[in-house]
């Protein structure tokens, strides 16, 4: 019970080294206590305080006499390209905030960001464009799975259509895999001038398309390969069938498909990591992860069936869907 409950103080040690840049430190070679103090701007005793805990969870090596070193996990702290630094400083900020609102939440069903903010989690992202680019950025840092989709379809030649699609990380994982492919991306407008730039740097600028738009109101039509990669969990079921028509609509011809990714919740002998996700959906977005069963009654209600499945990494499922 004493690990349970001293969770949230684990992450916030986590969270306070990332803050600190201390991997960063220890990296430069300033590895003692009386050097990260005088690097961070912090005191001497909080440091070695805070250092022996994270020591002591394994997170850094060493001591701060005779000097600390990074690990595996401190590593994914460093401020660099595919670190999870931002993920950490989002999860033990904003998020953190939520979860402190967390029995309202459950009590109301409303987010508990909404709560603690005062307005929707998407709201707050179009407003604020700071913490726009860090939650793009953390989210990018989650996607663990990107790397293994290409090998789960046969995206050559194809016309895909990536619905939500973010910063565009999984469409350019797909195009860089299939050459003959090519793409459209689908977002909010206050993301698809990230999402331009970033597959422009990936060298797909001749290879894309990028329109701002609400999946909600209309989409592009014509795809081969239609991509819905976690984002129906803040809809409801109503909105996610006329997603679905939507797509189905905008088939290219029958051998067009939809490939959902995302976690599935399981009822009976469930897994930490779905319902873990689940319920951090409802303290975020006030949403949630379907099971197979329900996501299959929506399918079914838009004229679609799931043909395939694949597990992939972190607990994420792919399911390859086709008309009925």
């Amino acid at each position: 019970m004493v690990e349970l409950i001293t969770g949230g103080w684990r992450a916030q040690a986590v969270h306070t080294a990332a803050t600190l840049g201390i991997a960063d430190h220890v990296a430069a070679g300033r590895v003692t206590d009386a050097d990260l103090a005088a690097a961070t701007g912090a005191k001497q005793d909080g440091v070695h305080r805070l250092m022996r805990l994270l020591v002591a969870m394994s997170v850094f090596s060493g001591d701060g006499t005779t000097g600390y070193r990074n690990t595996d996990l401190s590593r994914l702290l460093l401020d660099e390209p595919g670190s999870q630094r931002d993920m950490v400083l989002l999860y033990g900020e904003e998020f953190y905030t939520a979860w402190g609102h967390a029995a309202e939440a459950i009590r109301t069903a409303a987010a508990g960001f909404e709560i603690a903010f005062g307005t929707a989690l998407y709201t707050h992202n179009a407003r604020h464009p700071e913490f726009s680019d860090r939650f793009q950025r953390a989210m990018r840092a989650g996607n663990l799975f990107f790397a293994q989709v290409p090998s789960v379809f046969d995206f050559a030649g194809k016309h895909v259509i990536d619905i939500g699609g973010g910063n565009g990380q999984l469409l350019a994982e797909i195009l860089a895999a299939h050459p003959t492919a090519c793409g459209t991306l689908f977002d909010r407008e206050n993301t698809v001038e990230t999402a331009r730039a970033n597959l422009s740097a990936n060298g797909m600028a001749d290879r894309t398309v990028v329109v701002g738009g609400d999946m909600t109101v209309s989409l592009p039509s014509g795809g081969d390969v239609y991509l819905l990669c976690r984002v129906l969990a803040g809809h409801s079921d109503d909105d996610v069938v006329a997603v679905f028509e939507r797509i189905r609509a905008g088939f290219s011809g029958p051998r067009a498909r939809l490939l959902m990714l995302d976690r599935l919740v399981v009822e009976e002998n469930p897994t930490v990591l779905p319902a873990l996700w689940d319920l951090h959906l409802l303290m975020t977005t006030g949403g949630r992860h379907r099971s197979m069963e329900h996501l299959s009654d929506l399918l079914d209600r838009a004229g679609l069936r799931v043909e395939t499945r694949f597990d992939l990494p972190v607990e994420t499922t792919a399911l390859v869907v086709a008309p009925a």
